[in-house]
């Protein structure tokens, strides 16, 4: 395994981390020209997605899924995303918050009430809305690429099949989330789960309906190894669980084991409001950020640094002196098809900022 580069923020970045700024007022974010958005204007290269899912939909319909049980797909995703075993970790996520938060939060914080919107529309609008893109996604990539489905290979035990999908689905779901923040109009999609600035378990949830059709990627390996097995339900639970776990407002890592698993402490560095958030971009695992140098370890200084967008380019619940939940819902949601005044529309990326952002000594 290729070492991770050794990055250490600069003391501008540190100064950040530790500031206290005030979570209910209309404070400006720390950005050097914020970017404001033209309302009668839209950003044509975001209709692109809502076509390619339009599309997608529309194949999966007429063929019926491919043959496969759109009912029983749902229950199964339902399942793992507002099921039984997934509230009751959801909910004990919360009570650790409260016994060791990363930040102080008040109980009922501006943030957690957003995510609260976005945890129904994942429950009714988008696990539809998945199960859709993912039949139809598989049925045309077996149609099409019937070679790529590998016949069973009895040597490998079960397990092991199991084993090699899970790290193959982390690996795809680690260069989903890279496309996501370094292509501009993924990103557009992707930066209303950055927008968050009271970072909980619920903000697993903070994610545009559309953004699902970027991670279609990670069905490939299931789809290869279709003959040899399935990950069990039980298994994609544990793996939302973590998920969710290391977007809580904790102040935990997981020791000498932080080094291969994604732990709160360590994925809060990607969903910093200064520097580059294309780092630390694992879901599971670190070792794809390590192997592409992408890797900021947590530190002391690291853990109560504060999360969010430089400048606001998105409405969020916290930029005025009322949340006003709905309308910043709505705003939020229509927020990728609407152009910008200026063309800073990407985010800050690690090889733009490696200078501000690393310690001088270091090479990427």
């Amino acid at each position: 395994m290729a070492s991770a580069s050794n990055f250490e923020l600069t003391g501008a970045t540190l100064g950040d981390v530790t500031s206290r700024r005030p979570r209910r007022v209309a404070a400006s974010r720390n950005a050097s020209a914020p970017l404001t958005r033209r309302p009668s204007r839209i950003y044509v290269p975001a209709l692109s997605i809502v076509a390619a899912a339009v599309a997608l939909i529309a194949i999966g319909w007429t063929s019926r899924w491919g043959g496969s049980s759109f009912t029983a797909s749902m229950t199964s995703l339902r399942v793992v995303v507002v099921g039984p075993a997934t509230l009751a970790f959801l909910g004990l996520f919360l009570v650790v918050e409260r016994l060791r938060p990363a930040q102080r939060r008040p109980t009922f914080a501006r943030g957690y009430r957003q995510d609260v919107l976005y945890v129904v529309l994942n429950a009714t609008i988008v696990a539809p809305l998945v199960v859709a893109l993912s039949l139809s996604f598989a049925e045309i990539a077996r149609k099409s690429l019937p070679w790529i489905v590998v016949p069973k290979m009895g040597f490998l035990p079960h397990w092991g099949v199991i084993a090699l999908i899970f790290v193959a689905m982390d690996a795809c779901n680690w260069l989903a989330h890279f496309a996501n923040h370094r292509i501009r109009m993924l990103w557009r999609f992707h930066e209303l789960h950055h927008s968050q600035e009271d970072m909980s378990v619920l903000t697993v949830f903070r994610t545009h309906p559309l953004i699902h059709v970027s991670y279609l990627i990670t069905l490939v390996p299931g789809i290869i190894l279709l003959s040899n097995g399935v990950i069990p339900t039980t298994l994609l639970v544990a793996y939302a669980a973590v998920v969710a776990f290391e977007h809580s407002n904790t102040n935990l890592g997981f020791g000498p084991l932080g080094r291969i698993f994604v732990s709160p402490n360590y994925h809060r560095i990607h969903h910093r409001v200064t520097g580059p958030q294309d780092i630390n971009l694992g879901f599971a695992l670190t070792i794809w950020d390590q192997l592409a140098h992408r890797a900021i370890f947590p530190t002391l200084e690291t853990i109560r640094m504060d999360t969010g967008l430089a400048g606001r380019p998105l409405r969020v619940e916290q930029s005025s002196d009322k949340a006003r939940h709905f309308s910043v819902f709505l705003s939020q949601l229509v927020g990728p098809f609407r152009a910008l005044e200026t063309k800073g529309e990407a985010p800050l990326s690690k090889s733009a900022a490696d200078t501000a952002s690393t310690n001088a000594g270091t090479a990427p």
